[in-house]
Protein backbone atom coordinates (compact mmCIF):
# COMPACT_ATOMS: atom_id res chain seq x y z
CA UNK A 1 0.00 0.00 0.00
CA UNK A 2 0.85 3.22 -0.56
CA UNK A 3 0.52 5.99 2.14
CA UNK A 4 -1.95 8.21 1.82
CA UNK A 5 -3.81 6.07 -0.59
CA UNK A 6 -7.47 5.75 -0.12
CA UNK A 7 -8.57 2.83 1.81
CA UNK A 8 -12.32 3.14 1.10
CA UNK A 9 -15.08 5.18 0.27
CA UNK A 10 -18.49 4.36 1.72
CA UNK A 11 -21.65 5.73 0.41
CA UNK A 12 -25.52 5.95 2.44
CA UNK A 13 -28.54 5.06 -0.32
CA UNK A 14 -32.18 5.08 0.84
CA UNK A 15 -32.20 2.38 -1.68
CA UNK A 16 -30.25 -0.43 -1.93
CA UNK A 17 -31.06 -1.93 -5.08
CA UNK A 18 -31.87 0.93 -7.09
CA UNK A 19 -27.81 1.78 -6.48
CA UNK A 20 -26.86 -1.22 -6.75
CA UNK A 21 -28.14 -0.92 -10.63
CA UNK A 22 -26.79 2.21 -11.18
CA UNK A 23 -23.39 2.18 -8.75
CA UNK A 24 -22.50 -1.29 -9.18
CA UNK A 25 -23.32 -1.43 -12.95
CA UNK A 26 -20.58 1.55 -13.81
CA UNK A 27 -18.31 -0.14 -11.58
CA UNK A 28 -18.12 -3.41 -13.12
CA UNK A 29 -17.93 -1.73 -16.29
CA UNK A 30 -15.00 0.16 -14.71
CA UNK A 31 -13.20 -3.56 -13.79
CA UNK A 32 -14.30 -3.20 -9.63
CA UNK A 33 -15.22 -6.65 -8.47
CA UNK A 34 -17.76 -7.76 -5.82
CA UNK A 35 -16.45 -7.65 -2.99
CA UNK A 36 -18.04 -7.72 0.57
CA UNK A 37 -21.78 -8.20 0.69
CA UNK A 38 -24.38 -8.27 3.66
CA UNK A 39 -28.07 -7.54 4.18
CA UNK A 40 -28.02 -3.70 3.87
CA UNK A 41 -25.28 -3.64 1.95
CA UNK A 42 -22.69 -4.42 -0.92
CA UNK A 43 -18.95 -3.28 -1.21
CA UNK A 44 -17.04 -3.42 -4.72
CA UNK A 45 -13.02 -3.62 -4.87
CA UNK A 46 -10.27 -2.29 -7.65
CA UNK A 47 -6.84 -2.90 -5.73
CA UNK A 48 -6.61 -1.79 -2.35
CA UNK A 49 -9.76 0.34 -2.75
CA UNK A 50 -12.87 -0.52 -1.94
CA UNK A 51 -16.33 1.42 -2.06
CA UNK A 52 -18.92 1.08 -0.17
CA UNK A 53 -22.89 1.49 -0.89
CA UNK A 54 -25.23 0.83 2.38
CA UNK A 55 -28.90 1.18 3.26
CA UNK A 56 -29.00 3.18 6.07
CA UNK A 57 -32.65 4.42 7.69
CA UNK A 58 -30.74 6.86 9.71
CA UNK A 59 -29.44 9.48 6.74
CA UNK A 60 -31.45 12.36 5.35
CA UNK A 61 -31.63 12.64 1.25
CA UNK A 62 -28.37 12.95 -0.21
CA UNK A 63 -27.62 15.43 -3.12
CA UNK A 64 -24.59 16.41 -4.42
CA UNK A 65 -25.55 19.92 -4.16
CA UNK A 66 -25.67 19.98 -0.50
CA UNK A 67 -22.99 19.70 2.45
CA UNK A 68 -20.57 16.51 1.45
CA UNK A 69 -20.06 14.41 -1.03
CA UNK A 70 -20.22 16.46 -4.50
CA UNK A 71 -18.85 13.63 -6.77
CA UNK A 72 -16.50 10.98 -7.20
CA UNK A 73 -14.19 11.26 -10.47
CA UNK A 74 -12.57 7.88 -12.41
CA UNK A 75 -9.94 7.61 -15.28
CA UNK A 76 -11.77 5.32 -17.14
CA UNK A 77 -9.43 5.23 -20.18
CA UNK A 78 -9.77 7.11 -23.72
CA UNK A 79 -12.53 9.11 -25.22
CA UNK A 80 -14.44 6.43 -27.03
CA UNK A 81 -14.66 4.41 -23.21
CA UNK A 82 -16.46 7.80 -22.19
CA UNK A 83 -18.66 7.57 -25.04
CA UNK A 84 -19.38 4.00 -24.77
CA UNK A 85 -20.46 4.68 -20.94
CA UNK A 86 -22.21 7.93 -21.50
CA UNK A 87 -24.43 6.13 -24.07
CA UNK A 88 -25.34 3.26 -22.03
CA UNK A 89 -25.35 4.69 -18.68
CA UNK A 90 -29.10 5.68 -18.99
CA UNK A 91 -30.16 2.06 -19.14
CA UNK A 92 -28.70 1.96 -15.78
CA UNK A 93 -30.47 4.49 -13.67
CA UNK A 94 -27.94 7.35 -15.22
CA UNK A 95 -28.68 10.87 -16.79
CA UNK A 96 -25.94 13.19 -17.91
CA UNK A 97 -25.64 16.25 -16.80
CA UNK A 98 -24.56 19.57 -18.34
CA UNK A 99 -25.32 17.99 -21.63
CA UNK A 100 -25.18 21.44 -23.39
CA UNK A 101 -21.32 21.15 -22.43
CA UNK A 102 -20.81 17.54 -22.81
CA UNK A 103 -18.11 16.56 -23.03
CA UNK A 104 -16.33 19.52 -22.24
CA UNK A 105 -18.26 20.50 -19.28
CA UNK A 106 -14.76 20.47 -17.58
CA UNK A 107 -13.15 23.19 -19.54
CA UNK A 108 -12.06 22.88 -23.40
CA UNK A 109 -9.23 20.22 -22.55
CA UNK A 110 -11.06 17.84 -20.23
CA UNK A 111 -12.76 15.83 -21.88
CA UNK A 112 -15.18 14.12 -19.38
CA UNK A 113 -18.98 12.63 -18.66
CA UNK A 114 -20.90 13.74 -16.12
CA UNK A 115 -23.87 11.65 -14.54
CA UNK A 116 -26.12 11.92 -11.85
CA UNK A 117 -28.24 9.06 -10.72
CA UNK A 118 -31.63 8.43 -8.94
CA UNK A 119 -30.11 9.28 -5.52
CA UNK A 120 -28.34 12.39 -6.38
CA UNK A 121 -24.80 10.63 -6.40
CA UNK A 122 -23.07 12.28 -9.70
CA UNK A 123 -19.86 10.55 -11.16
CA UNK A 124 -17.02 11.86 -13.50
CA UNK A 125 -15.58 9.98 -16.47
CA UNK A 126 -12.78 11.07 -17.27
CA UNK A 127 -10.96 10.50 -20.08
CA UNK A 128 -6.92 10.05 -20.26
CA UNK A 129 -4.72 11.59 -22.45
CA UNK A 130 -2.48 9.00 -24.18
CA UNK A 131 -0.04 9.48 -22.00
CA UNK A 132 -1.89 8.69 -19.22
CA UNK A 133 -2.54 10.33 -16.10
CA UNK A 134 1.15 11.43 -15.26
CA UNK A 135 1.24 12.97 -18.53
CA UNK A 136 -0.79 16.29 -18.44
CA UNK A 137 0.60 18.08 -21.52
CA UNK A 138 0.59 14.72 -23.27
CA UNK A 139 -1.56 15.16 -26.74
CA UNK A 140 -5.09 13.32 -26.65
Amino acid sequence: MTHGQLHHVELWVPDLPRAEASIGWLLGRLGWTEFQRWRDGVSWRLGATYLVVEHSPALDAHHRRQTGLNHLAFHVGGRRRVDELVAAAPRHGWSLLFADRHPHAGGPEHYAGYLENADGFEVELVATPSGGPSSPDQEW
